[in-house]
């Protein structure tokens, strides 16, 4: 049914888009089951791993169920996935970050009343797993979808949290683009570091007010940087983008 998948960039995202184009184009009907994880490996050329996360996708947008014991089956078209297309385009990706900005403006409000410890610990853990990565040549990327869907699942609402995941999900070319942006500077790597750190201590602080002014000033910063970017950066990111976007 598929061919096998080029390189380069991220292999899951290029098979979740695959994989997604035979749902949309209806080539993989309502009901229809999928191939099994080894049928897939063997079509596409990639290794189980890219399968399994590119499956989670799809399973996390809404597009497939897998059902124990019988397999992976396509779902019914409930609402449209979010439209996130081109996601490495300086428009589209401002447009995310104003959405973002509400977003994690609110739930760190949330996150400031309502973290528990634990939850307190686990934020720290993430924003020092991101330093980890960045220092060991890393984009941070994933570490950095932790550590707000950290602050998101300290809110203890269930559909924040599953929204905010989801947004994760089917969204890091934008994170990997805004990171991108930032690494040419040594300025903008710390003062992102700085930004996740004061939304940190507002919320360690119980401030509800102090930590949505200081998520969505990170917001309206990560959109100052990028506004800031040269065309010539631009055109660079187009190689980076495979798959949907969000910022950091």
């Amino acid at each position: 049914m598929f061919s096998k998948v080029p390189g380069p960039v991220r292999l899951a995202d290029q098979v979740a888009a695959t994989l997604s184009e035979e749902i949309e184009s209806g080539r993989l009907a309502e009901g229809d089951r999928l191939p099994t994880e080894v049928e897939l490996v063997k079509q596409l050329g990639v290794s189980r791993t890219v399968v399994r996360e590119a499956l989670s996708r799809l399973r996390n947008a809404g597009l497939i169920e897998p059902r124990q014991g019988i397999g992976v089956f396509v779902l019914p078209r409930r609402t449209r996935p979010l439209d996130l297309d081109a996601a490495d385009t300086k428009a589209k990706v401002l447009q995310i970050v104003e959405v973002r900005r509400a977003m994690e403006g609110e739930a760190a409000s949330l996150a400031a009343t309502r973290a528990t410890p634990h939850d307190l610990a686990r934020m720290r853990q993430a924003l020092d797993t991101i330093d980890s990565a960045v220092a060991a040549g890393g984009d941070g990327v994933d570490e950095d979808l932790a550590f707000h869907r950290s602050i998101a699942e300290s809110t203890g609402n269930a559909v924040m949290v599953s929204t905010v995941r989801y947004l994760g999900d089917v969204s890091r070319s934008g994170i990997r683009v805004t990171r991108a942006n930032e690494a040419r500077r040594n300025d903008f790597i710390e003062a992102v570091r700085d930004e996740h750190h004061a939304i940190l201590a507002a919320i360690e602080a119980g401030d509800p007010e102090a930590a949505r002014a200081a998520a969505r000033r990170h917001m309206k910063h990560a959109a100052g940087r990028l506004q800031d970017a040269d065309d010539s950066f631009w055109t660079q990111t187009e190689e980076l983008a495979v798959d949907l976007g969000t910022a950091p």
